[in-house]
């Protein structure tokens, strides 16, 4: 007997979740100062990467989503039950720390942002900013949560509106887009790798499996569709929505950051940007103080958004590697391992920032440790969606297959270069 598929809403609004919160996460404050950087130090000439990364991106977030609303069950659950353990702990070991140090730098961000804007001490902000994040993943439900989360998306069109506030050739633009000056130096690839790896990231893939299964959960009548395949045409079709809006927003956003500091750093000669922070700072004198309020303004809420993608995208795949109770619409009194490390790489990210440690060198290291994991990870998701025992008849179809294994294949390429930059320097 066919399981009756829940009620649609025919909205394409109500569609949007997941993916895109999962998209404009992507754009963290760390993600800022990778983008604001390639805009500062080469102009319109890496604009192109922005628009390359997205079928890639889109593709790769399609199959984890995928995955998750098939099976019932987030990534790491599925590679703890077809591939061997070892590989799982690695993977999630190395989630953890690539995540707690990324949170570190972004809780860092907005406590800078925060003093440029209103004063008084940034490590203060910082702490705020930091707990009040992890108070509202802990005893808020997930279904009110995400509707604060997908509010909080618009905090990004900051970016957007900072293009405006200053002269833009948008014929120069599109003639750098189209047409980039490409470059062998180290320096050159080594930035385009960082976009590469800031923008696929493997706390993306767990996040948004995972977030397909709490949608799952909190839809009444839906089941994995593994169980109940007469609900696949409307959720397949929402994931393709959810996640192509997600991803073009993200690369959209991305695109913006860059183009802001490449018209106003980079035609004035400042180069060396470090932190979004700095962005901020040295966006001032350039472009006036409302494309600076409007900038400093972008770090606080995309900090705010990405924060708890990075805790909960740990927390998921530690929960699915030890089969412990998790989801966002729990209580901590029932999901307490799931939590627990949710609190431990909050507050780890905001000790970090006291430690006299170079937050410039722990984001490379951050960077280094989720380009080596991405790899395997998504080759793994991509053996995952083509085992039938695994995906039942959903199993990824050809063109999908493609473009999944095109990007596995162009991160890879990505890693290999960052480790001849390393070499070489």
């Amino acid at each position: 007997m066919s399981t009756p598929a829940p009620p649609q809403n025919t909205s394409w609004l109500k569609k949007l979740g997941p993916g895109l919160v999962t998209g404009a996460a992507d754009d963290d404050p760390s993600g800022i100062a990778t983008y604001s950087q390639a805009g500062a130090q080469f102009g319109f000439d890496l604009l192109w990467t922005v628009l390359g990364t997205f079928p890639l991106m889109a593709a790769i977030q399609v199959v984890s989503a995928r995955i998750g609303r098939v099976t019932g069950h987030g990534l790491a659950t599925n590679i703890r039950q077809h591939y061997p353990r070892w590989l799982l702990y690695a993977i999630i070991s190395l989630l953890l720390a690539a995540n707690t140090i990324n949170i570190a730098a972004d809780v860092s961000a907005m406590g800078d942002a925060a003093a440029l804007l209103a004063g008084g001490p940034a490590k203060l902000y910082t702490v705020l900013f930091g707990v009040g994040s992890l108070v509202l993943q802990v005893f808020v439900p997930y279904h009110r949560y995400v509707r604060f989360l997908k509010w909080l998306t618009l905090a990004l069109l900051a970016y957007v509106a900072t293009v405006f506030a200053v002269h833009v050739d948008w014929l120069e633009v599109a003639k750098g887009t189209l047409m980039p000056h490409l470059s062998f130096q180290a320096g050159y690839i080594t930035t385009v790798v960082a976009v590469f790896g800031t923008t696929i990231s493997p706390y993306l893939f767990f996040w948004q499996a995972s977030e397909e299964v709490e949608e799952l959960l909190a839809t009444p009548g839906a089941k994995p569709l593994i169980e109940a395949p007469n609900q696949a045409r409307a959720n397949f079709r929402r994931i393709k929505v959810d996640t192509s809006v997600g991803m073009g927003f993200s690369n959209l956003i991305a695109f913006f950051i860059m183009l802001t500091t490449a018209v106003t750093l980079h035609a004035k000669g400042v180069t060396d940007i470090q932190t979004a922070a700095q962005a901020a700072e040295a966006l001032r004198p350039v472009a006036g103080d409302f494309a600076f309020a409007l900038f400093t303004m972008g770090i606080v809420g995309t900090g705010l958004l990405a924060i708890p993608v990075l805790a909960g995208s740990a927390a998921y795949a530690f929960a699915g590697a030890f089969r412990w109770t998790n989801g966002l619409e729990l209580p901590p009194s029932k999901a307490r391992g799931f939590y627990s490390i949710i609190a431990v790489s909050t507050l780890l990210g905001i000790g970090i920032g006291f430690l006299p440690v170079d937050p410039i060198k722990a984001l490379f290291w951050s960077a280094v440790i989720n380009g080596v994991i991405s790899v395997p990870i998504m080759a793994v998701m991509m053996l995952l969606s083509a085992n039938p025992k695994v995906m039942g008849q959903f199993v990824s179809r050809r063109r999908v297959k493609f473009l999944g294994w095109l990007a596995t294949g162009v991160m890879s390429i990505a890693v290999l270069a960052m480790f001849w930059t390393m070499a070489a320097g």
